[in-house]
């Protein structure tokens, strides 16, 4: 039987490229997005559900309906995240600190916990976070999205423990920075917290990874496609970055 994946935030993005990709191997595709016209532009074969992640009845509602349509789910993608306000900490107000947790920490925890028993009835499963480098070093004038990403690798790490019995596996993949359009409203945003152009903070994060370069959706895709595999059977509790390598998270020019 072809694996059965729930990709949120699956709709545009890495998610979709991600989403493409199970669906090239031969996978049932589910996307669960926020976003409406491009969840209506999304294959005709594919499963869609508008939700926000942070909106536990919605959730409950989407796995209620992949529980009744499916009858089970192998692969949950949690990869639904923003990023956030860009300031200095003592700049930042306590609902938008609030608001990136509740879509990049809530929305993988409430995922995760209505996959869990899913996955524990069938004795098998594969939950893949998506946390960021930002989960693995400081992140200045970001701390909201580095403090939830931070969480998010935790989170990955005890599902494992907890549902290792079970024969589930999760992993913490860790993208470094993806070239797209959420890329480029972080860029504007940093160029102007910064006093620099956008092509100066581009190269700045490029010259920030050992292989000088942005990755591509496609780069994520093909690693949750191999985590979600045979070939990585007992692969779990690990934290997967796909960066280029990052050297200094914080670069200058």
């Amino acid at each position: 039987m072809s694996q059965r994946v729930l990709i949120t935030a699956g709709a545009s993005g890495v998610g979709r490229a991600v989403a493409e990709a199970f669906s090239e191997a031969g996978a049932q595709i589910w996307v669960a997005d926020v976003d409406t016209q491009a969840l209506s532009i999304c294959p005709e074969g594919w499963r869609r559900t508008r939700v926000d992640v942070s909106d536990a009845a919605g959730i409950s509602a989407l796995f209620a309906e992949i529980a009744r349509d499916w009858g089970g789910l192998d692969v949950l993608c949690a990869n639904a995240g923003i990023a956030g306000p860009t300031a200095l900490v003592e700049d930042i107000e306590l609902d938008d600190w609030r608001n990136c947790l509740a879509v990049n920490l809530d929305g993988a925890f409430l995922c995760a916990k209505h996959a869990a028993p899913m996955m524990k009835a069938q004795g098998s499963g594969v939950m893949l976070l998506t946390s960021s480098t930002a989960g693995q070093y400081g992140y200045p004038r970001r701390a909201p999205y580095a403090a939830a990403k931070w969480a998010v690798v935790g989170l990955g790490k005890t599902l494992a423990m907890e549902l290792g019995p079970h024969g589930i596996r999760a992993n913490v993949i860790c993208p470094g920075a993806v070239e797209g359009p959420r890329m480029e409203q972080v860029l504007a945003r940093e160029a102007q917290a910064k006093d620099m152009t956008r092509d100066q903070v581009y190269r700045g994060y490029a010259s920030g990874t050992s292989m000088g370069r942005f990755i591509e959706g496609r780069d994520i895709a093909g690693m949750a496609v191999f985590l979600a595999s045979d070939a990585a059977r007992l692969v779990s509790g690990q934290v997967i970055a796909v960066d280029g390598h990052t050297v200094n998270p914080d670069p200058k020019i």
